[in-house]
């Protein structure tokens, strides 16, 4: 998968299109109104269109006109539908997003019908099927280089020990190695799956710290912890050197918020210890990524198309397939209103086919919505978002600590 752009005039007959497919969230009519007008589906057909969408709406973004009447032509044929913008028939728009509208069967069959057709559509076929399997996907799998960790039964936790004087959630608490150590062994005894230690704070406003200040604090915590708990540790950083040193001292998995684009070694790092890499969606940097306002025009979309590109960066360096999770990365470089459609749209992220990471635990959003300033007291908050996470298809969530 790739976020590459590929005009219409590049899309030829020989199927090499790259189609950006979405799955959409069941939404009230309400919205399905607007997504139906930004198509810019011609008005009289949109309420025409509007009980269509019951079953599964896929979207397709830019979409040639010539491809986008088969794929009409095709729904249709199925006894389904597919919403395009007005000018598509006459091809008087170069381009259009496409809904398909139907049953999983339907689009299943309609997949098969479009793969001896021209203008890429051999290409939509295959990826259609590929997120339709992932998307379904209900036990998964996460490996690392010591084991298998089984994911769907039920929600893991994933309990973080922040070894930094200025994190948000806990600065300062577990700043020496037998505190750190002794509050990672209290939250496995509270039912943490995975155990995350962090030596860089990347609160909004952050600083760096230097690799060697940074394996000065989480190495030792580490080393401690390894044959003393049965879980996985997992360990925040962006660093390679960082990284390498850590799963040689007992670390599982990688949780580079960067999605390894912060140091160019990460991927060779990973692949090369076999170990389990979580990639999460930021814009900026910690220090930068709150200030002034962000817009996002398709909010949903660009954090699919960045994951996918990354997963498949991930995977040309060597990085197994089975041990990539997927974090939306809420807080981080988004508003409130971004965070809280992050929240309403999450199960877009299951056409990875991968477990979804999400932390929202007393983040300033939840306070936003509770009218609560104090990270401490915003436990009703994080509670609320939690629940949303989990019914929108998170496999995991980051406990922070409780003060």
């Amino acid at each position: 998968m790739s976020d590459a752009t590929v005009s219409p005039a590049e899309v030829s007959d020989s199927g090499d299109r790259d189609f950006q497919i979405r799955i959409l969230p069941q939404v009230s009519d309400e919205e399905s109104l607007k997504v139906l007008t930004a198509v810019k589906v011609d008005p009289p057909a949109r309420g025409i269109l509007l009980p269509k969408m019951k079953h599964l709406n896929i979207l397709l973004k830019d979409v040639e006109c010539r491809a986008a009447n088969i794929i009409k032509q095709e729904m249709l044929s199925l006894g389904a539908d597919a919403a395009v913008a007005r000018g598509t028939v006459s091809c008087s728009v170069p381009a259009t997003d496409v809904i398909l509208m139907g049953t999983e069967r339907q689009i299943r069959s309609f997949a098969d019908h479009v793969r001896v057709q021209p203008f890429g559509l051999k290409s939509l076929s295959e990826k259609l099927e590929r997120i339709l399997t992932g998307y379904r996907a209900t036990d998964l799998v996460l490996s690392t280089n010591r084991r298998e960790v089984p994911f769907g039964k039920r929600t893991r936790i994933m309990g973080i020990v922040n070894v930094t004087p200025d994190s948000f959630s806990d600065g300062g608490r577990y700043l020496s190695t037998q505190a750190a150590i002794e509050r990672a062994l209290e939250l496995e005894s509270e039912g943490a799956d995975i155990l995350d230690i962090g030596g860089e704070s990347s609160r909004p406003g952050s600083d760096f710290v230097s690799v060697e200040e940074e394996l000065k604090r989480i190495v030792p915590v580490i080393e401690g912890l390894r044959g003393k708990v049965r879980v996985p540790i997992s360990v925040d950083t962006l660093k390679a050197d960082v990284a390498a040193a850590a799963i040689e001292a007992g670390a599982e998995i990688i949780n580079d918020i960067s999605a390894m684009t912060f140091d160019p070694k990460m991927p060779s790092v990973i692949a090369e210890k076999r170990a389990a890499v979580v990639l999460m969606h930021m814009r900026g940097i910690p220090k930068t990524m709150q200030e002034g306002p962000i817009v996002y025009p398709d909010l949903m979309g660009e954090i699919i198309a960045y994951l996918a590109a990354r997963i498949e960066h991930a995977r040309s360096m060597g990085i197994r397939p089975e041990s990539i999770v997927v974090d939306p990365g809420v807080g981080f470089g988004k508003t409130v209103r971004d965070n809280l459609a992050i929240l309403r749209n999450l199960s877009e992220l299951k056409i990875f086919g991968r477990p979804i990471l999400t932390g929202v635990s007393r983040k300033s959003f939840t306070g936003a919505m509770t009218h609560v300033e104090d990270p401490a007291e915003r436990t009703e908050g994080t509670a609320a978002a939690v629940t949303a996470c989990i019914l929108h298809g998170s496999h995991m969530i980051v406990r922070e600590e409780q003060r």
